[in-house]
């Protein structure tokens, strides 16, 4: 039996290169002063879903939700082993929190249809690991999150390792489900060269010119599909700005200075008088 794997991915601010400018006054990222990069967690559920492709049979879908230019990490996806790919986009989901989003993404996963849905267990960019979850129960479908290992599926039944801070847990549900996965959980490959040179001419449907040159690059499997909140039948109320709770209510910016700074040779004595001091003042220890 082979199963269908949809991969849910995000590009996301290099959050390792904050700036003062990151933040809008509204709230909402200024993603146009940060690089934009793969979310690091969604490497790994990618990652996962290729192996499952390879250990068990079946295909990898990779869909994302986000601007035009989110596509390139669709092309990454392709460069990885990916089979297909999708990019969810419209002017309507601008301001999606994780419920909104978590319900457009659903609502993508419900049309193109799966087996097992991965995702990484969170976004560097928001950092609140519920996207995943709450789209698992938009599904209506079990979840397992903080997944580290796959250890088999059979019988329609799926057995994963998942991480519970201190220790693990296995954990055996039925399919179809969602599992969040972890940087823990394996390596994720670099881009295959073959791949590169197969996939590198890939567009998306808003790049094309004409429907001749879609079914051209459909046919030999190098169109990005593009779906709208149209084509997915989402309810724009659960959409954007009007179907997302979160508020922001307060933007501070914290800037820490030091009011005297004192310089320690790199000795063993300097750090060690370092440390005593520190000790004295009761910083440490």
């Amino acid at each position: 039996m082979s199963y269908k794997c949809v991969v849910l991915v995000k590009q996301v601010p290099d959050t390792a290169r904050i700036t003062g400018e990151a933040m809008n006054e509204d709230g909402t990222v200024n993603r146009a002063a940060l690089p934009a990069i793969f979310n690091p967690e969604d490497l790994n559920a990618l990652e996962l879903a290729i192996q499952i492709k390879e250990r068990f049979g079946g295909t990898v879908t990779v869909v994302t939700m986000g601007l035009p230019a989110a596509a390139e990490i669709l092309k990454q996806s392709l460069f990885r082993g990916a089979d297909e790919t999708y990019l969810v986009t419209d002017r309507r989901c601008a301001a999606s929190d994780t419920l909104a989003t978590s319900y457009i993404l659903s609502q993508a996963v419900k049309k193109i249809g799966y087996d097992i849905v991965l995702c990484g267990r969170q976004a560097i960019d928001g950092d609140t690991a519920q996207v995943g979850p709450q789209t698992a129960e938009k599904l209506g479908i079990p979840q397992v999150t903080y997944v580290e290992e796959l250890k088999d599926i059979t019988e329609g039944k799926i057995t994963a390792r998942r991480s519970i801070g201190n220790g693990w847990q296995d954990v055996k549900t039925t399919l179809p489900v969602l599992l969040t996965v972890t940087d823990e959980a394996n390596e994720p490959r670099v881009a295959g060269a073959l791949n590169m040179m197969k996939y590198k001419k890939a567009k998306t449907s808003l790049e094309v010119e004409d429907a001749d040159e879609a079914k051209t690059l459909e046919d030999k499997g190098l169109l990005i599909k593009v779906l709208n909140l149209d084509d997915i039948e989402a309810d724009l109320q659960w959409c954007g700005r009007d179907g997302s709770p979160t508020k922001v209510h307060r933007i501070m910016s914290v800037v820490l200075t030091a009011k005297e700074t004192r310089e320690v040779e790199p000795t063993e004595e300097g750090i060690s008088e370092m440390v005593h001091e520190l000790i004295v003042d009761h910083t440490i220890g």
